[in-house]
Parts: C-alpha cells; sequence; structure tokens
C-alpha cells in the first residue's frame, strides 16, 4: 500500500485538491471531515463548551472562534483535545483500508505535526498568501482567525522541504487538475 499525504497552509485548495482526487473512487482520509465531524458531536461539543467555559446550546462555532481569539493559548488546547481524536480516526481508515494499493490523506498539520514518516509520499499544496485570505474570507472567514491560524503553520518554503511533490495553486481549477493527476500517475 502507498499512503500519499496532501498538506498545505490555510486557504491552499486541499479541499478542492481532494475533491479532485477522489473522482475515479480514491479512497480519502480527510483530517478537516473528522473535525466538522467532531463539531456536529453532543458529547464532544459539551466537552469543549465546558473546557473553554461556555453552553454547549449557544452558537458553539462562534463561541469557540471568540475564545480563540480572545486568547491564543486556547487555541493550543482545542488541538490537544482534537488531534489526538483525528489520529484515532486515521488509524482505523488505514487500517480498514490496508488491501487497498493507494490511499490519500489530507492532512494540515501534516509537517506541523512531525506525521511526514507515516507517509510513503508527501504533496504539498501551495499558494500565495494574499490569494488565500481572498478564498479563507470568501467562505466567510475573518481576517483575525486566518492571521491566528496561518502563523500555526509552517511556511511553504519550510514544508516543501519535508514533501516529495509540491503544487502551486495560484492560477485555475484546470491547472491544479492537471499537476495533481500528473503526480497520483507516478503512483497509481
Amino acid at each position: 500500500m502507498i499512503k500519499i499525504g496532501l498538506t498545505g497552509s490555510i486557504s491552499s485548495g486541499k479541499t478542492t485538491a481532494i475533491n479532485i482526487i477522489s473522482k475515479n473512487r480514491r479512497l480519502i482520509f480527510s483530517a478537516d471531515k473528522v473535525v466538522k465531524k467532531l463539531y456536529s458531536n453532543t458529547i464532544f461539543k459539551s466537552r469543549i463548551a465546558k473546557k473553554f467555559g461556555f453552553k454547549r446550546n449557544t452558537d458553539f462555532k462562534k463561541k469557540l472562534k471568540d475564545q480563540i481569539l480572545k486568547k491564543k493559548i486556547n487555541l493550543k488546547k482545542l488541538e490537544k483535545i482534537i488531534h489526538p481524536a483525528v489520529r484515532r480516526e486515521m488509524i482505523i481508515f488505514s487500517k480498514k483500508n490496508k488491501n487497498k494499493k493507494i490511499l490519500f490523506y489530507e492532512i494540515p498539520l501534516l509537517v506541523e505535526n512531525k506525521l511526514n514518516n507515516y507517509f510513503d509520499v508527501v504533496i504539498v499544496l501551495k499558494a500565495k498568501k494574499n490569494l488565500r485570505l481572498k478564498r479563507y474570507k470568501s467562505k466567510g472567514g475573518i481576517t483575525k482567525l486566518f492571521t491566528l491560524l496561518n502563523s500555526r503553520q509552517l511556511s511553504d518554503s519550510k514544508k516543501m522541504k519535508f514533501c516529495n511533490h509540491i503544487v502551486v495553486n495560484n492560477r485555475s481549477l484546470s491547472f491544479l487538475k492537471v499537476q495533481l493527476l500528473n503526480i497520483i500517475n507516478l503512483y497509481e
């Protein structure tokens, strides 16, 4: 089995990339989807709300963002809860699909969390910061949160040292697709 990790900074195009990769029924583990699933779990939300001192029944995501923006340390506290849960799901996915030829993993903090050795191949998506901010804001994000989350990630130049392939996502969707499929064809 070949395990291919896909990473990149915030709003670099990871979700778009996994949507391209998932065509042709390729198997993909998405850390972002696991986190989204966690945020919809009542028990998980109660645990987070209690940890950060707000009521679960309030606007959960807004309250959580407020807590993160209020104190940067709260992001680290949140990561200590979320990251182990995501890793458990990643291990379950790998074991469940151990007989498959190739598996893809979308992991935003792959390099930052020193997960490189878990993968046979690592692809980094990179895009200009101003373009990433524009993408983030177009989805309802705010500049202050983008800046905080972006500061927690390694720069693209540092990430590239740990990756096998670099995909620049500053142009069109069709250009992104060509770049990704050229890399994938090397392994399929």
